[in-house]
């Protein structure tokens, strides 16, 4: 017998046991009656036969050990090495002693200027650019007039926007839009309103979005990576007015940093603290200092797989793109960054990729949305890491199975704490599935870009396990959404379980099984859930089970919903029995579902944020019911024909 992994999630940690296989064979049916998707359509058909039977699912076991797609790499997320002279610099420096004094220059601190020009690693947006140069913030297809913006941020605005008006990103997209002396105009004009409404810097963060530590700390980077866009005016004035900005700002971040909203708002101050001290006179103090604290939030956010705490790939995103933005600041003094970010870079881009999909783009977990291929393709380039996808990033959550043309994805994990996340979802045991670059199965994603062309309102219901392709039980969240991105009580415990099953004439597959204990509260049943994909890509067999917690089950009946939220573009309809359905893709192949006798199968309308947080609509398939409160077992198939 072989050995299988096993892990157990509890509360996001994660630890390793071993669990002997038991062999059997897997089984498959005959072929009958067709499940037409229109009149006229001859194609190869799937019947009852073909859904797997609980016993079949639950035992196919026999298999080789799967290993992780890669070693953890060891990063060290101690402060750099430093001689006893330059420690006692960043202690002097963190109890609050001028930079300039630790410098040396006991007399008049030096003048302000910019030491050196970076090379901006990232490019912005070209429409967002040619947007703001027409007098208009464009987020997530949302246009916002520069001049009905209150930048003091009295009147609130949709997140998304306040993001980006108060961490300067729209800079990268003035840049990208055309020749720098078309964009600094643009540039002047909104920075000198953004000034001139927040002329006051409050003594602590949280006084207005503009001073947030997330906001404050990408705000300065972003100015100093973008200086000789905002820097190229001949009003010395306005020059002086944005140098003391950033200086003051600076020092504001060295006071209040350790006050951040959270873990990644802190590491983006920390950012901003870096590259002042790179790029600014008398700086060195303060890069001593900014150093160590960055690396030591940085080893506190990302976990040893290299997942981010939040779960979110938009998040893991926007934390490489802080560091290669940063890495650019070091290139431009021509000095090395610290081992240890490199080190760190290295272990959160893998874990990026494994989110994936045959076209290149992003799936929908977390928040996010199924970020364009390009964008993630340029973060990557930026980053200068060449690696493969994780398969099995166990502590981050996600299950990553490649088979042929077809790559599947599983959230196999608790979701993230409260502390961390921004948007969370309870998307507990939700799947993706594309084959090639055509989305099958998805989620519907888009709560980070609710407020933009996806009203706010609808941001908590995208965070809801119903937006997500998973079993939802008694029309409850497995795990309870809080406002303002945080998330309750719920999945506490996840157990996943990894396997290769070897194939003869028909090949082999992939054996995920794993289970979580959301309901177990509230319902007394645990939901277990088991899906099979064949090495070829062209069949995904699942099984979704609820188990009663203890020895007896309870007495009544609850309803059920398993969701399949349909890729873009699929055409689908219904087989005359009420049991399955026949999915047209855009690329012109045919594919057909198959549920057992438990519950009934429908089509329902929703909802998918596209590549740029756009809404577009789309189909789910639901197989819904009733099913005792002692448990019950729901078998589906997902098979490409001819």
């Amino acid at each position: 017998m072989a050995d299988v992994l096993s892990t157990r999630n509890q509360t996001g940690q994660a630890g390793y046991d071993a669990a002997e296989g038991h062999g059997a064979e897997e089984r498959h049916g005959a072929t009958d009656s067709a499940i037409p998707l229109s009149a006229g359509r001859e194609e190869m058909a799937l019947t009852e036969a073909d859904v797997p039977a609980a016993e079949t699912l639950a035992t196919q076991a026999q298999g080789e050990v799967v290993e992780p797609g890669r070693a953890l790499a060891l990063a060290d997320f101690a402060p750099p090495s430093v001689g006893a002279g330059e420690r006692l610099v960043r202690l002097a420096y963190r109890l609050g002693i001028p930079g300039s004094a630790l410098s040396g220059h006991f007399g008049k601190p030096a003048k302000l200027r910019l030491l050196a020009t970076v090379q901006s690693p990232l490019s912005g947006s070209k429409m967002a650019g040619i947007a703001l140069r027409a007098g208009h913030f464009l987020i997530h297809g949302v246009k916002a007039p520069i001049t009905q913006v209150d930048f003091a941020g009295v009147a609130r605005m949709a997140p998304p926007l306040e993001r980006a008006v108060h961490s300067f990103a729209w800079l990268a997209d003035l840049e990208a839009c055309g020749p720098r002396e078309q964009g600094a105009p643009v540039a002047e004009r909104v920075i000198s309103a953004w000034l001139g409404a927040n002329d006051k810097i409050p003594a602590r963060p949280g006084k207005g979005p503009a001073w947030t530590i997330g906001n404050a700390g990408a705000r300065t980077l972003n100015c100093l990576v973008h200086a000789p866009l905002i820097l190229s005016s001949g009003d010395s004035a306005l020059r002086a007015r944005i140098f003391a900005s950033i200086e003051q700002t600076a020092r504001w971040l060295d006071k209040n940093v350790g006050r951040a909203e959270d873990l990644q708002g802190e590491v983006a101050g920390w950012c901003g603290i870096v590259a002042a001290g790179l790029l600014l006179p008398d700086g060195k103090p303060r890069r001593l200092f900014g150093e160590a604290g960055l690396i030591k939030a940085l080893g506190e956010l990302v976990g040893d797989d290299g997942g981010v705490l939040s779960r979110s790939p938009l998040a893991q995103m926007e934390v490489i793109a802080l560091l290669v933005k940063l890495r650019a600041c070091y290139q431009a003094v021509r000095r090395d960054p610290p081992q240890a970010l490199e080190a760190i870079m290295g272990l959160l881009v893998p874990p990026l990729i494994a989110l994936t999909h045959g076209d290149g783009s992003l799936g929908s977990w977390q928040g996010a949305w199924a970020l364009d291929a390009a964008e993630v393709a340029a973060l990557v380039a930026a980053s200068g890491v060449r690696t493969r996808p994780l398969r099995d990033v166990r502590q981050w959550g996600y299950q990553r199975v490649v088979a042929g043309k077809a790559i599947l994805q599983f959230d196999a994990a608790p979701p993230p704490l409260a502390k961390h996340t921004r948007s969370g979802c309870a998307s507990t045991l939700a799947f993706e599935l594309s084959h090639g670059g055509q989305r099958i199965v998805v989620n519907c994603g888009g709560a980070a870009c609710a407020g933009g062309l996806i009203p706010v309102r609808l941001e908590q219901g995208l965070r809801a396990t119903a937006a997500h392709s998973t079993l939802v039980l008694d029309d409850a969240n497995s795990t309870a959404v809080l406002i303002n991105g945080k998330l309750g009580s719920g999945v506490s415990e996840v157990e996943i379980d990894r396997r290769t099953i070897p194939g003869e004439r028909q090949g082999g597959a992939t054996r995920l099984e794993a289970s979580h204990n959301g309901y177990a509260s509230r319902h007394g049943l645990i939901h277990r859930r088991i899906l099979i994909l064949r090495d070829d890509g062209s069949e995904l067999r699942g099984e979704d089970m609820l188990v009663p917690r203890g020895n007896k089950g309870k007495n009544g009946k609850v309803g059920f919903a398993i969701r399949f939220h349909l890729g873009p573009g699929v055409e689908v309809g219904l087989s005359d029995d009420g049991q399955g359905a026949g999915l047209a893709l855009p690329d012109g192949s045919y594919w057909q579902f198959r549920a057992g006798n438990e519950g009934q199968v429908s089509i329902e309308e929703s909802i998918w944020a596209d590549g740029q947080g756009r809404p577009q609509p789309i189909q789910q398939l639901v197989i819904s019911g009733m099913v005792s409160r002692g448990g019950g077992n729901f078998a589906w198939l997902l098979k490409k024909m001819g």
